[in-house]
């Protein structure tokens, strides 16, 4: 099959460094110490790692689920190995600084690193990256004996984490959360709830398990207002650090998933005996907000991972069509002369190139919100200002676009494999049952889509959305440049417009208090908002390929040549899509709002 069938470090590295200058992070302070070898480095051995302990039992892992045995988690051994390679080779402290043992790598390029072992082995990956998102966050609210008790041996690689945050009886609805925290003289508080789909939430990969828990203190205000954060350690942890008594957290059962087998799903209960040990993080009644700085950074985590499970279909799929050669031309008469390739159908090629458009745009878009997580370290206050606002505008269109379309292309990888790629004996259809959690996991994309329409297009009276269609210009006006490319720019700047109007509709309707007709198409905003982002990174990536033709070498004509064609297609088949989705919440559809419960 193909080099890597996790990797295209051609075009990771078009990405990261020909269209978004990845590199020229390293004129920040924070990452000096780094240049693009140090980047190469980092990204040569995920790459190894991921290939050596990741891919080998991602299909044994989804053959052989986590089993519940005596109140226990067991794994097959091999994600215990992966894990610790992982951590051995300091990927846990990617984001840390340098003081506390960390790589001190820009998001983006951890972002890069953590796509190898997402695209060779989903469940496995996700033991260590949502404990890293733990560390993450309490670095940021953590107290320093919080810190040094649970953030340093996160990082050390020696405790995993969680996050909890649905229960059983609410599912997304955060507001109708039970889970209760009594305070107690000491400054500590005793939990009691039940939290549930706890992904990582029972095993022995590490020495602990740090759960980050969403509860409401005693007398605390009604709905999300009154949510407040703790950390509660599967074992108590003593002031010394090391690991004390077992803390009154119960695994209740598992959850039996179609898909991303080897990461045990769970079902929690806390404080069944009354003595359930939990610390208070940060400010109480800000539990959300303090979670959501985990949680943004997760939804860019679950779109790369998306996509990366998308591309590790395309990959396949495209080496499998050169190679598997089946019918003849539609114009080929003679039934003795020699089979095609099936790459040579166009058929064929259509469902490439759409799984091409699809990953690949998706892919520069994830890195580019990525990037917008590193400005943060900005030494200018606008800079820093303006990428906030895009981060918070284009997260959910990371999150929810990726991987409704990732999805997408693993189907498309099926088609082209026809009965095979519905076999067991090849990827593909494993690839597609391990993304299918994507769309629903880290707030459903019907949610992504209600909060992008509701709040983030017109936060700040649309301070976020006027920045983006800014960049959106500015890139239509490096793409004019070019004949073959100013058709193009007109129809992503025609495109732009209508989403303007559309946005504009909904505002004035919801201030006129059509609050649930103006959100009943939040998804079709979602779609036309993701296809202009997208469009607005094939265009971009198009006038980088255009750009460097001229000077480039037989090879990279070839590279840059697919660019510009993919480009093309998307613009071709794609927008009219968004076109219509955008026409669709500018006139306030009312099919699905009008429907009535006793109609179905």
């Amino acid at each position: 099959m193909t080099t890597s069938p996790i990797a295209d470090r051609r075009d990771l590295d078009f990405m990261l460094y020909e269209v978004l200058g990845a590199d020229r992070l390293c004129a920040y302070p924070r990452f000096a110490e780094h240049s693009r070898e140090t980047f190469a480095a980092a990204l040569d051995v995920a790459h190894q790692i991921a290939l050596e302990k990741f891919l080998p039992h991602n299909r044994k892992s989804d053959l052989n689920e986590p089993q519940m045995v005596d109140g226990r988690v067991e794994l097959i051994p091999e994600i215990g190995e992966a894990v610790q390679a992982y951590n051995e080779a300091g990927f846990a402290a990617a984001l840390a600084d340098f003081d506390a043992g960390g790589m001190q790598l820009p998001f983006v390029i951890a972002q890069a690193c953590d796509s190898m072992f997402s695209a060779a082995n989903p469940g496995t990956i996700a033991y260590p990256a949502l404990a890293r998102g733990v560390s993450n966050l309490l670095s940021e609210y953590g107290t320093d004996e919080q810190k040094r008790r649970y953030m340093r041996p996160i990082l050390e690689g020696r405790l995993l984490g969680t996050m909890c945050l649905s229960e059983p009886h609410a599912g997304s609805s955060l507001a109708d959360i039970k889970t209760i925290a009594e305070p107690q003289a000491d400054g500590t508080y005793r939990l009691t709830g039940a939290k549930m789909w706890i992904s990582a939430g029972d095993h022995e990969l590490g020495e602990n398990i740090v759960h980050l828990v969403l509860a409401k203190i005693v007398g605390a205000p009604p709905g999300v207002r009154g949510i407040s954060l703790f950390i509660v350690p599967r074992w108590r942890v003593e002031t010394d650090g090391n690991r004390g008594a077992r803390n009154d957290v119960t695994l209740a059962g598992l959850n039996h998933k179609m898909g991303q087998r080897g990461s045990v799903n769970t079902f929690l209960k806390f404080g069944e005996a009354g003595d359930c040990y939990a610390e208070l993080v940060g400010e109480p009644h800000q539990g959300l907000a303090h979670m959501f700085h985990m949680m943004n950074e997760e939804r860019i985590g679950v779109g790369m991972g998306a996509v990366l499970q998308g591309l590790a279909g395309y990959l396949y799929s495209l080496q499998y069509a050169k190679e598997r050669k089946q019918g003849r031309h539609p114009d080929q008469k003679d039934p003795t002369s020699p089979p095609v390739a099936i790459i040579e159908h166009a058929d064929v090629r259509r469902m490439l190139l759409q799984q091409k458009c699809y990953v690949e745009g998706a892919e520069t878009l994830a890195y580019y919100a990525s990037m917008l997580v590193d400005r943060a370290h900005d030494a200018d206050e606008a800079v820093r200002r303006d990428s906030h606002l895009l981060l918070e505008l284009l997260t959910p269109i990371v999150k929810a676009w990726g991987s409704d379309y990732a999805l997408k292309a693993n189907e498309l990888a099926i088609q082209v494999l026809g009965g095979y790629g519905f076999t067991r004996e090849y990827p593909v259809e494993q690839n597609y049952r391990d993304n299918r959690i994507n769309p629903i996991h880290e707030g459903t994309n019907g949610i992504q889509a209600l909060d992008l329409l509701g709040r983030k297009a017109m936060m700040h009276d649309g301070a976020a959305l006027k920045l983006l269609l800014a960049r959106i210009a500015d890139t239509c006006a490096l793409a004019a440049e070019f004949d073959d490319l100013r058709p193009l720019v007109e129809r992503l700047r025609a495109l732009a417009a209508l989403v303007v109007e559309a946005t504009r509709a909904t505002g004035k309707r919801m201030q006129a208090g059509e609050v649930r007709l103006s959100l009943a198409n939040a998804t079709h905003y979602m779609t036309a908002m993701g296809h202009l982002v997208v469009a607005w990174m094939w265009l971009w990536q198009a006038a980088t390929a255009q750009r460097a033709l001229p000077d480039a070498s037989e090879s990279d004509r070839d590279f840059y040549a697919g660019k510009l064609q993919a480009t093309r297609f998307f613009f071709a088949t794609e927008l009219p899509l968004a076109e219509h989705a955008a026409r669709l919440v500018r006139d306030a559809d009312p099919s699905a709002f009008e429907m009535r419960a006793e109609w179905f």
